[in-house]
């Protein structure tokens, strides 16, 4: 009899050649200590680099161990473009610092979460004309006619490649159809009908219709029309789409070059721009661990919502406690506050109503007393998570003057 192999002799096992058996958050956990040491070794690489300058008596050719960007508040975009062009891919690594100009402030992470939402809300003001917003479904795309120039779009890219790098949420309204070109997944008529719902039902009634005579029905060609600012464009799917009729055998075709057009042909050259960005911070063998859903919860966060895990977690400061009756009768009216309310009080305080991949336990809120009197409304530090809240003395004073708070506030989405 042969000699049964020792366990020693055995092929090691890679849990990253078997993704199905780990979960969102062991993929993003995997993803961010990837991270943190890719950022580690560019720390060590410039360290190692002043060493060998200030031997060689050449200190001015030291290398900053962090990622540091100054920008001016009022020149957010153009400061940003100019500052990430001086950086090589290996500075992407490194942690991110934010220094805005004229202010003292030192960056221990309120900053840079304060800088993130700044600028992505300026990026997507329509006034660029950088992305379609879909009002049915309140979502974003790329938009075929823009004012500026790609760089802007790469900086979209490599802006959410930077905040999963630092583990910040961003509030993004972008379809799932993103993440799964991201992944090489291709997008699909459901993905249509979570963007644009009234355009993809058409579509599908085309597929399903059972009559013989689609193209008398229908009347439709391999040729869509497109509003952009008041003038009608006729964009062709396929050459010489205009004198092809849509029939009952190539209505699939239609649908499939329809799909493709909204998604890749259409906007190749800006969602191009955006992908090399997000790639150049994000990508890697890890990145392709992720499905769509996935990587999607890790740049916007999920709605696994614990309200009660994040009534354990909150830190008072001030004259505040757990016990303090204020705080007793802020978490009252919180719990009796509806869904979309207590959506809208994330918004208000953290800059996203969607929670980290991690779940409330890694959403940490500061509730702060503050000597204002109660006529004053409550206000939140989004960067710090941090809400200064008067002593209120009754349940009712407390409930009128956070939902006036709360509804007052614009935050950094679309609506």
């Amino acid at each position: 009899m042969g000699s049964s192999p020792s366990q020693s002799n055995l092929p090691p096992v890679n849990l990253c050649a078997f993704p199905f058996i780990l979960n969102a958050q062991a993929k993003t956990t995997m993803l961010q200590t990837d991270a943190e040491l890719q950022m580690q070794m560019a720390v060590s690489g410039a360290n190692l680099h002043n060493v060998f300058m200030l031997l060689t008596l050449e200190p001015h050719l030291a290398r900053n161990p962090y990622l540091v960007l100054h920008v001016r508040r009022n020149h957010l975009v153009s400061d940003t473009l100019r500052e990430l062009t001086v950086y090589s891919d290996v500075d992407l690594k490194k942690p991110l610092k934010v220094i805005f100009d004229g202010e003292e402030a030192v960056d221990a992470g309120g900053l840079t979460k304060e800088f993130f939402l700044l600028l992505l809300k300026e990026l997507m003001d329509p006034v660029y004309g950088m992305f379609t917003h879909y009002k049915e479904s309140n979502l974003l795309w790329f938009s075929d006619k823009c004012f500026v120039e790609q760089n802007w779009f790469h900086l979209i890219g490599i802006i959410c490649g930077l905040a999963i790098y630092n583990s910040t949420v961003v509030d993004l309204h972008f379809p799932l159809a993103l993440y799964k070109k991201l992944l090489d997944v291709s997008p699909s008529l459901e993905d249509f009908k979570e963007l644009s719902p009234t355009e993809a039902r058409s579509l599908q009634q085309l597929l399903d219709y059972e009559g013989r005579d689609v193209e008398g029905t229908f009347l439709l060609n391999f040729a869509i029309t497109r509003e952009n600012y008041g003038m009608t464009e006729v964009k062709e799917l396929v050459p010489g789409g205009e004198s092809i009729a849509v029939d009952n055998t190539n209505r699939k075709e239609f649908v499939d070059s329809y799909l493709r057009y909204v998604f890749s042909d259409s906007v190749d050259e800006q969602y191009s721009a955006f992908s090399a960005g997000f790639l150049k911070v994000c990508g890697g063998e890890i990145l392709s661990l992720f499905q769509p859903s996935e990587l999607m919860a890790m740049v916007v966060g999920n709605n696994n919502y614990n309200w009660e895990e994040m009534e354990k977690n909150a830190v008072y400061k001030g004259e505040y406690s757990a016990t303090h009756p204020t705080v007793r009768l802020f978490w009252e009216v919180f719990h009796e506050f509806p869904l979309e309310k207590k959506k809208q009080f994330l918004l208000f305080l953290t800059g996203s109503d969607r929670i980290p991949i991690h779940g409330m336990e890694s959403l940490r809120i500061i509730i702060q007393s503050t000597t204002a009197e109660e006529h004053y409304l409550p206000v939140a530090h989004t960067c710090y998570n941090l809400l200064d809240m008067p002593r209120y003395q009754t349940k009712e004073i407390l409930r009128r003057r956070l939902t006036q708070a709360v509804e007052q506030y614009e935050g950094f989405s679309l609506v």
